[in-house]
């Protein structure tokens, strides 16, 4: 089979490798779709994230479709849930297996991911997909879920305002799950006019980043109120800056992307004299199934996001395309589903 190994720094190889032997408890699934996330750029960027380091050649991809081919279940097209938590420790046993310490998750530290033609994977983390839902959209279904665990973390209600900073794919289903749970007033940020865009053609009151004037807008744009529910989505110190200060007394704040250099900082005199509810969201805990049913139920539109799809032969392109952030999501395939950088 085919897999995509990084080895390095920028340093991606597509071999030739053993097809991999599903162990018990395991299927083997044919991968159909896997996107690049923000975290696979932070690993071909940095070999790591944060204190999670390249150790060996690894794999990478975790938003991922595939259909299974061996078993009782061979033919079912399924979404990879790629988080694997030990269900033994107090962390599990809580009902917080996310933030198990001992789990794996598919593309980090020495779990190879998806980024290949065949993955064993655990059968009670391979999600069934209704006909409704297509391969690239079942890729999606990670990032819908990251983003279904911020806003519960963030408590939205109906009626609420919500701040999201960061317009990248994860930040335009906040959008999308935002306005499905009530939430009457939306403002966003983000450094690149294309995704500020499709933030507005989402509902939001969206503003590009511009040295600090888009809070005034966005303030303007709740009544001098600020926002109940500020969500940081673009892993820099700018966007939970404007998080903190679009916060209205006593809301949340929600810091759910992941930073370049694992360092990040805060306004802390004006999160203390708020008394800011300051919160971290890492992944998700257990989603699938709503998720789905969001997407079923066509409360999110997942296709939206999705702006480029190429054969994973194309791998060099594709990288480059999501470094650059020349539209949203990348979906990588067998073959190209559509032309290279076709957008939808």
């Amino acid at each position: 089979m085919k897999a995509l190994r990084l080895h390095g720094v920028g340093d991606l190889r597509l071999a030739d490798e053993p097809a991999p032997v599903p162990g018990p408890a395991e299927a083997l699934v044919r991968v159909t779709a896997v996107g690049i996330c923000g975290s696979d750029l932070l690993w071909y960027d940095e070999s790591g994230i944060g204190d999670a380091v390249l150790t060996q050649p690894l794999i990478l991809g975790h938003e991922a479709a595939g259909v299974i081919v061996d078993g009782p279940r061979a033919g079912q097209r399924v979404a990879l849930d790629p988080q694997v938590p030990c269900g033994a420790c107090e962390t599990c046993a809580a009902g917080r297996g996310h933030l198990c310490p001992q789990v794996r998750f598919l593309g980090h530290s020495v779990t190879d991911g998806a980024m290949r033609e065949l993955l064993a994977w655990p059968a009670a983390n391979l999600v069934p997909l209704p006909d409704a839902i297509d391969d690239a959209a079942g890729a999606m279904l990670e990032p819908l879920g990251v983003a279904l665990h911020a806003l519960r973390l963030a408590r939205v209600r109906p009626g609420d305002s919500v701040g999201v900073f960061g317009c990248g794919p994860i930040g335009l289903l906040l959008i999308q799950l935002a306005r499905a749970a009530g939430a009457t007033t939306i403002v966003a940020t983000d450094r690149l006019p294309h995704r500020v865009d499709a933030a507005r053609r989402l509902g939001a009151v969206a503003v590009l980043v511009n040295g600090g004037t888009e809070r005034v807008i966005l303030l303007d744009a709740t009544a001098g109120r600020g926002v109940d529910a500020a969500i940081e989505i673009a892993g820099e110190d700018d966007a939970i800056e404007t998080a903190i200060i679009l916060a209205r007394p006593a809301g949340t704040v929600v810091v759910a992307g992941i930073p370049a250099g694992d360092h990040s900082t805060i306004a802390a005199s004006v999160a203390r004299r708020k008394g800011l509810d300051l919160r971290f969201s890492r992944r998700m805990n257990r989603v699938y199934p709503r998720a789905i049913a969001l997407v079923e139920a066509g409360l999110v539109d997942v296709a939206s996001v999705v702006s480029h799809r190429f054969a994973v032969a194309e791998f060099e392109a594709a990288f480059r395309t999501a470094v650059r952030r020349d539209g949203l999501k990348v979906i990588l395939g067998p073959s190209a589903t559509a032309p290279a950088g076709d957008t939808p």
